[in-house]
């Protein structure tokens, strides 16, 4: 049986066309297109510790909510 990791991997892992679009809106598809993942916005400037977690997705949004870079697996 395959490992959580490698499960989640197999689906999609990153998703560079949401940069730009609401950061609501681009949880919403990742966890559509992915639904081994959770995602969550995250305010730009926000300090997080660094850990690869395989079925986290952070959207980085500006102040207005817009994704500021591609949401990816980690």
């Amino acid at each position: 049986m395959a490992s959580t990791c490698e499960q989640v991997e197999e689906g999609k892992t990153s998703w560079p066309e949401l940069v730009g679009e609401d950061g609501d809106y681009a949880v919403t598809i990742i966890e559509k297109e992915n639904k081994l993942v959770n995602a969550e916005t995250i305010l730009e400037g926000t300090i997080i510790i660094q850990i690869y977690i395989c079925d986290r997705v952070y959207v980085w949004v500006n102040k207005k909510g817009i994704v500021i870079s591609t949401p990816t697996i980690g």
